[in-house]
C-alpha cells in the first residue's frame, strides 16, 4: 500500500466527506478544521468565522489505487471553487476553498490542474481556491465524522450533502467502490 493524505476545504464538510467516502482507494475521510490560527478550535469556535479555520476534510488513500491528481479532479467537480468564502448558502471564511498540500508534488499538481481549469475555462469565474502547504489539521468532534451517513434523512444532508455525493457518483462511476461487496 502507497498510503498518502490530501487535505481539502470545499465549504461543509458534510457535504465533501460523502463524495470522497465513496471512492476507491480511499481509505479514511475525517471531518476537521484547518487553516487557523485557534488551538484546539471546535464547532462552536469555527462558526463565527473568527478563528480563521475551514472546515476541510483529511483524506487518507493508497495512491497505487488512487491518485492525488484524481483526488484534485473530484475536489473541483464537487463544489463551487469560483466563490470566496462561500459554498451555496454557507457564507463564511469557514467555508473557502483550499488545498492544504503536503508536499512540493501535491502543490506542483494543483497549481497546474488549477492553471488548466482556468485556461479551459472550466467554471464560469476564475478559481479562487487557496493553495496552501501543510497546517494542523484538528479532528471535529466525533458526531461530525461521517455525518452524512449516520444522517441522511437530515433535511441539510438530503438538500446539499446528497446530490452532491450522487453528482461525483454518476461523473465518476469508475471510481465507485463496489458496496455490494461490503455486504
Amino acid at each position: 500500500m502507497n498510503e498518502n493524505i490530501a487535505v481539502f476545504a470545499g465549504g461543509c464538510f458534510w457535504c465533501t466527506e460523502p463524495v470522497f467516502s465513496q471512492l476507491i482507494g480511499v481509505n479514511k475521510v475525517v471531518s476537521g478544521y484547518i487553516g487557523g490560527h485557534t488551538l484546539n478550535p471546535t464547532y462552536k469556535d469555527i462558526c463565527n468565522g473568527d478563528t480563521g479555520h475551514a472546515e476541510g476534510i483529511q483524506i487518507t488513500f493508497d495512491a497505487d489505487q488512487v491518485s492525488f491528481e484524481t483526488l484534485l479532479e473530484v475536489f473541483f467537480a464537487s463544489h463551487d471553487p469560483t466563490t470566496l468564502n462561500r459554498q451555496g448558502n454557507d457564507v463564511g471564511t469557514q467555508y473557502r476553498s483550499a488545498v492544504f498540500c503536503q508536499n512540493a508534488e501535491q502543490r506542483d499538481a494543483t497549481i497546474k490542474m488549477v492553471e488548466v481549469l482556468n485556461d479551459k475555462k472550466m467554471f464560469g469565474s476564475p478559481i479562487v481556491t487557496q493553495i496552501n502547504g501543510p497546517d494542523t489539521f484538528y479532528p471535529a468532534e466525533s458526531y461530525h465524522q461521517y455525518y452524512f451517513e449516520k444522517n441522511p434523512g437530515q433535511p441539510y444532508c438530503l438538500a446539499v450533502a446528497a446530490p452532491k455525493k450522487e453528482k461525483i457518483r454518476t461523473k465518476y462511476s469508475a471510481l465507485i467502490k463496489d458496496l455490494s461487496q461490503d455486504a
